[in-house]
């Protein structure tokens, strides 16, 4: 039950965090404005595939240091809710996105599906705010007697929220009506993300270490 409630309470905090505008959803933007939808839903692919990667350091990290040292844990705890919250009023200082640098491409061109993908696999693993902010996110989720499976069951519910809304942006933002409310209303999206980062990072530094 409880992992079930950890995984309802991840999906939440991380389907907010994917709505912020970010390089993920340029690139996802860029490419499916530039290539088509398709192109853009292989970039989301890649993106998500990427999730994989980082929860499993992140998760497999964080677990054998909690079993090492909890003096170590307790240093990445801190360094994670200051993260949070830095992140969080950085989001409510945004001013959204106005505009999209999106290269005009002959529409003859295209894109394959691999590059798609590894464009979209590179952009989010190769991201350092998205190495910080999972190292955060699952200082809480993470058990010294959780199994290896639990990690998996984390990355399924990332994986697909990513995969899902990116996909969904690579369908609706290519409409340009739609893409335009979505950038008026980036700001609030930011605003959002922030409250609950900084929410986020003063309940993890709060929070008992696990034993």
């Amino acid at each position: 039950m409880d992992i079930l409630i950890n995984a309802l309470l991840l999906a939440g905090i991380f389907g907010v965090a994917v709505l912020s505008p970010g390089p993920d959803l340029i690139m996802v933007i860029r490419n499916a404005l530039s290539y088509g939808r398709l192109a853009g839903f292989w970039t989301a692919l890649g993106l998500g595939f990427s999730i994989f990667v980082h929860v499993t350091y992140t998760s497999l990290g964080l677990a054998t240091l909690i079993a090492q040292s909890i003096l170590l844990f307790t240093v990445i705890k801190v360094i994670g809710a200051v993260y949070l919250i830095y992140m969080g009023v950085k989001a409510l200082r945004s001013k959204g996105i106005d505009t999209l640098d999106v290269k005009t491409i002959d529409s003859k061109q295209s894109l394959s599906a691999f590059k798609a993908w590894t464009q979209g696999f590179i952009t989010n693993l190769f991201n350092p705010k998205a190495t910080l902010f999972f190292l955060a996110l699952f200082s809480q989720f993470i058990h010294p007697d959780h199994p290896v499976w639990v990690y998996g069951v984390y990355g399924a519910v990332c994986f697909s929220l990513i995969v899902v809304w990116f996909s969904l942006v690579s369908l609706f933002l290519t409409i340009p009506s739609i893409r335009d409310i979505f950038m008026r209303l980036s700001k609030w999206v930011d605003r959002v993300c922030g409250t609950l980062f900084i929410a986020l990072g003063i309940k993890l530094a709060l929070a008992k270490n696990p034993s």
